[in-house]
């Protein structure tokens, strides 16, 4: 019998997949000192991007069923 995996916690808050399989991620620096900070930079905050090719097959062991 096999046993279940666990998702880590803290990246199941952090990720999410597409329907293709891709992980998204949110950019850093978005909320701390943020009065600081340009319009636009505070804009570019908003967009998630793609996680990079080298840190799928970790994020795959931290998320085993997304």
């Amino acid at each position: 019998m096999k046993n279940k995996l666990k998702t880590h916690s803290g990246a199941k808050k952090r990720f999410r997949t597409t329907g293709s399989g891709k992980f998204l991620r949110m950019k850093g620096h978005s909320s701390h000192l943020r009065r600081n900070k340009r319009p636009s930079s505070k804009r570019m905050f908003d967009k998630t991007q793609v996680v990079h090719n080298r840190d799928v097959e970790k994020l795959g062991r931290l998320l085993p069923y997304a």
